[in-house]
């Protein structure tokens, strides 16, 4: 069983997080985890933030020579922003407290925060609820990414549209129709997606699409998209339907749900599986190269919860960043009379980012799932049950079930 847990707020001295229960003998350097920390960073539409901010993780135990040692991983980002926040975040009791703020912007979670923990200065809110915690994330699930990457299983995103632009290609339809070419699998697709901008795969929908970032930031508004996440190489029987806690997409939707701003996530067809006959939706199987194949994969790589062996397709939605610098109309906590939200630094378009951080909440859930099937202690273990599963289980099906 896998897990982690994260800590540290926006304007804090650091983030930090403690990752749990990989194998020993995992390959893993501060510069694989940087890099996915950098990928998280870029994007047009990003916030004065990201120029003061260098992520870079500092190791602090869990690995020697290289290798994880299977005991918990501590890692440290520190937020070099800090320095500028001494006396707003100071840890100690001081009598020379920041200003309170009282004013709640729509949108974020600075009301429910302040009601729900009693809070008398919104900025307890602001700290925690924050984006930057998902550079934590993004470290936790750089090392799940890596594990897996040891099976040759791939995580990769796209983003899709940013503020209703579509490309002219649908690229997911590519995916679900189970015609990948090397320009689709999962690693492939971000590397490509990585050289645009803001993350597409079209130049003429990039043009578009910063044209109107551009327009947002000039009226002082935000903007939301849709990406896609994808990974390939996944076997089949990860996750289970005998408890509703232990189905994949399940997981997977809570995880990806769990991403700030996010408020839809789809796997395979999603909403639109609802407006067609099931005809149209269902993968057919069929026999090829003696082992069980779908003709489609509509059904996004999970049917009953469990794997199916293609691509796992997710998309989500991200709502537009609620920061806005001409800002909607709110409530002073204070007088308790309307008054204009208040501003605070924010990026104008975090879509990019998102899909980044997206790919390793995935990589983070496939990982658990696939080490509570197939265990170990180390690496070489964990190999092992793996390719024993793949040797006597999976391309032995069909003449077992014969054989039956």
């Amino acid at each position: 069983m896998i897990r982690f847990l994260t800590a540290g707020e926006s304007h804090g001295k650091s983030l930090c997080t403690i990752v749990e229960g990989f194998p020993s003998n995992l390959k893993l350097s501060s510069e694989y985890i940087n890099h996915q920390l950098k990928r998280r960073q870029l994007g047009y539409g990003r916030g004065t933030r990201m120029k003061i901010e260098s992520d870079e993780v500092e190791i602090l135990s869990g690995i020697r020579y290289g290798k994880t040692l299977g005991s918990p991983i501590a890692m440290l980002i520190k937020n070099n922003d800090w320095n500028n926040w001494l006396d707003v975040m100071k840890i100690e009791e001081t009598e020379n407290k920041s200003d309170k703020i009282s004013i709640p912007r729509p949108g974020h979670a600075d009301l429910t925060g302040t009601l729900k923990y009693n809070f008398d200065d919104i900025r307890n809110s602001i700290e925690r609820s924050s984006a930057r915690e998902t550079a934590a994330r993004v470290a936790a699930g750089s090392v799940a990414r890596k594990f897996l990457s040891e099976f040759g299983i791939y995580i990769g995103s796209f983003v899709e549209s940013i503020g209703g632009i579509y490309p002219k290609k649908n690229f997911s339809l590519k995916l679900f129709e189970n015609k990948l070419n090397d320009d689709l699998l999962a690693d492939k697709i971000s590397l490509r997606a990585d050289k645009s901008a803001v993350r597409v795969l079209e130049k003429n929908q990039e043009t578009q699409i910063i044209d109107k970032i551009r327009q947002a930031k000039k009226n002082g508004d935000t903007l939301g998209g849709t990406f896609v996440i994808i990974a390939t190489g996944v076997p089949v029987g990860i996750g289970s339907f005998m408890h509703f806690d232990r189905r994949l997409d399940s997981d997977i939707s809570q995880a990806i749900m769990s991403i700030n701003a996010i408020k839809g996530v789809e796997i395979g067809l999603g909403f639109n599986a609802s407006e067609k006959f099931g005809s149209e939706v269902h993968d057919e199987i069929i026999i090829k190269n003696n082992s069980f194949h779908r003709k489609t994969n509509f059904a996004g790589g999970i049917e009953g919860g469990i794997s199916t062996g293609l691509p796992i397709i997710v998309r989500a939605a991200m709502k537009p960043i609620a920061t806005l610098m001409s800002p909607l109309i709110s409530v002073d906590l204070k007088t308790m009379k309307s008054i204009e939200s208040r501003r605070e630094r924010s990026d104008f378009v975090a879509v990019p980012a998102c899909s980044v951080i997206a790919e390793s909440m995935l990589a983070w859930v496939i990982a658990k799932h696939f080490l509570e099937k197939f265990g170990g202690d180390s690496m070489e273990e964990t190999k092992t049950n793996y390719n024993s599963f793949i040797k006597n289980h999976f391309k032995n099906s069909i003449k077992n079930f014969g054989n039956k």
